[in-house]
């Protein structure tokens, strides 16, 4: 994959506006401000490093994973042509294909996740993944509505551990990830069901505001 740009200058004010769409749909949401600001700023970063997002989570969670990936590794908001010099290098091809924002969801690789489930820990499976994906300078975001998914918590342990930054998204308390994450965005709600539904919008937002950074 071709080197991510540097965030474009200049940027700022349209990044922010994704900020006040979300707070004017889910008010809500609002407390969590800076939170998202820092979550941002964390993948941002990554990005800019040459760094990935790498994404986990069960169940509703695994699926969220999912749709973050697909919406970083692709056009959201955005059609995101490839720059000239990249699109010299590619030839035709370039015309079918679309600037990432390097993702990788932890939630697939089946043939590794089984034989790690049944031949070592079935709690460390996504540890695994993050121990041998991972990289200094890399994001790792932890999804859990509870907070206590004990996969979910150790590799959120061992990317901290291993120079990762790790963000966590959870419900209203944040359970034992709260303390493994250097940004927690815990949505404001204890239901499962309610904690996803309010997980979406958060999401969907951060990746509109780094495609705004990233993309023209």
């Amino acid at each position: 994959m071709a080197p991510i740009p540097v965030r474009i200058k200049g940027k700022e004010a349209a990044v922010a506006a994704h900020l006040d769409s979300l707070f004017g749909r889910c008010p809500q949401l609002e407390p969590l401000k800076s939170e998202i600001e820092a979550a941002y700023e964390a993948i941002a970063r990554s990005f800019e490093g040459g760094g990935r997002l790498l994404v986990c989570g069960n169940g509703g969670s695994a699926a969220d994973a999912d749709h973050i990936v697909g919406e970083l590794m692709k056009g959201f908001y955005k059609q995101r042509p490839l720059p000239p010099d990249e699109q010299a290098r590619i030839g035709p091809l370039a015309a079918q294909l679309q600037g990432a924002l390097p993702a990788l969801s932890l939630t697939h690789h089946t043939a590794l996740s089984t034989a790690f489930l049944n031949d070592v820990e079935p709690t460390m499976v996504f540890a695994q993944q993050v121990y041998g994906f991972g990289r200094p300078g890399d994001c790792l975001l932890c999804i859990s509505t509870s907070g206590n998914a004990k996969n979910v918590c150790a590799a959120a342990e061992v990317a901290g551990k291993t120079g990762l930054a790790v963000i966590g998204l959870t419900g209203a308390q944040g359970g034992s990830l709260r303390a493994l994450c250097g940004v927690c965005l815990r949505a404001p709600a204890n239901v499962t069901a309610e904690v996803q539904e309010l997980h979406l919008p958060i999401y969907h937002t951060l990746c509109a505001m780094l495609e705004e950074a990233f993309f023209a």
